[in-house]
């Protein structure tokens, strides 16, 4: 089960290395969907934003 404001990566439908992200006003949160209790990883929100739209 995802909690709430959890998204799975739509990349990561296809295999077991999945991520998820959690936006908020402060920028992102992002964890490992095969171990979530280790924790995640988080990005400031100018440092979130450059890496969306380096993707882009």
């Amino acid at each position: 089960m995802t909690e709430t404001g959890w998204h799975k990566s739509s990349y990561s439908n296809t295999g077991s290395q999945c991520v998820e992200v959690r936006e908020t006003s402060d920028g992102a949160h992002v964890r490992d969907t095969v171990n979530r209790d280790a924790g995640h990883l988080t990005f400031p929100a100018a440092e979130w934003t450059a890496l969306l739209r380096g993707i882009h």
